[in-house]
């Protein structure tokens, strides 16, 4: 099992420094959010909170994942980058493909696209969707990015989305790992039929080896149990290297996790802390793991 580091609701002035650290104690990714906007009174509840209220305000700092991993790139030269997750229902798959392209060509490959439906009805309208729609229209703008970023003069005449012969250079050299979010059924038969892997949301230990089960008969169901294939996991109430075994012996494949926070410590609290908080983890539970 891997671990990614979640760069989460961070001061932007951090970003580089910390995929430096975690670059060099072993961490093997760096996990981005994605959020387009605040919008003042929204019309539904988080759905990943057990109250709906959002775990950030409207001067909690976000940055595009893409944009990130472009400016972390550099100063790093092994650490993967990858949005978790981008919701994607609020774009443009041909502008994204354009992205993801970009991105990945400019960090020699070390980029992987999470991607999840959107929760948030204002993302969908204000950005010209509809959330009617919104998982057929998914499933198309998958079928678009796979389509585009395998390189080469392509064209799509589908029900969301029309053009013909174009080509994005320079394409990708390796294929883009897609990683599908979501716990509902639909995200998880998406994950199943057409994803590299499954990236969660928090979760408890107890649910996260349901939605693992359950991933599994799906994938034998669509005939490809023998694809490898991703687990992503927040888990909500396994820590330490004692947690650790136990979710890789559950399927998890990579553990997401915020050192910060787990030795009691604020998201916004000082570089230097993040950098010691980084360090324990890797010497109390990657070295030994």
């Amino acid at each position: 099992m891997k671990f990614s580091l979640a760069v989460a609701m961070i001061p932007l002035s951090q970003l580089v420094a910390l995929a430096k650290v975690a670059e060099e104690y072993g961490f093997s990714s760096i996990t981005m959010p994605d959020s387009l906007f605040f919008p003042e009174r929204g019309a539904t509840g988080y759905p990943y909170t057990a109250d709906g209220v959002r775990m950030w305000d409207a001067k909690t700092p976000f940055v595009d994942p893409m944009i990130a991993a472009a400016f972390m790139g550099p100063g790093t030269s092994k650490i993967r980058f990858y949005p978790q997750v981008l919701e994607l229902s609020s774009r443009n798959p041909l502008l994204l493909a354009s992205q993801v392209g970009s991105v990945a060509n400019l960090t020699g490959g070390r980029f992987g696209l999470g991607v999840g439906v959107g929760w948030a009805p204002e993302e969908f309208e204000w950005c010209g969707a509809s959330p009617k729609d919104r998982g057929p229209r998914v499933d198309e703008m998958l079928e678009v990015l796979r389509l585009v970023l395998g390189g080469g003069m392509v064209e799509h005449h589908g029900k969301f989305f029309d053009f013909d012969r174009l080509q994005m250079s320079p394409a990708p050299v390796d294929p883009v790992p897609i990683y599908i979010g979501g716990h509902s059924a639909a995200a998880l038969r998406r994950a199943a039929r057409v994803g590299d892997g499954w990236t969660s949301a928090t979760v408890s230990f107890a649910d996260l080896q349901a939605l693992i089960a359950r991933i599994g008969v799906l994938r034998v169901e669509y005939g490809r149990a023998e694809s490898p294939f991703e687990i992503q996991a927040v888990c909500a109430d396994r820590f330490g290297l004692d947690g650790s075994l136990e979710l890789a012996d559950s399927g998890v494949t990579e553990s997401i996790v915020i050192p910060w926070a787990m030795y009691g410590l604020g998201f916004d609290c000082d570089l230097e802390a993040k950098k010691d908080a980084v360090r324990r983890f890797s010497e109390e539970v990657i070295c030994k793991f």
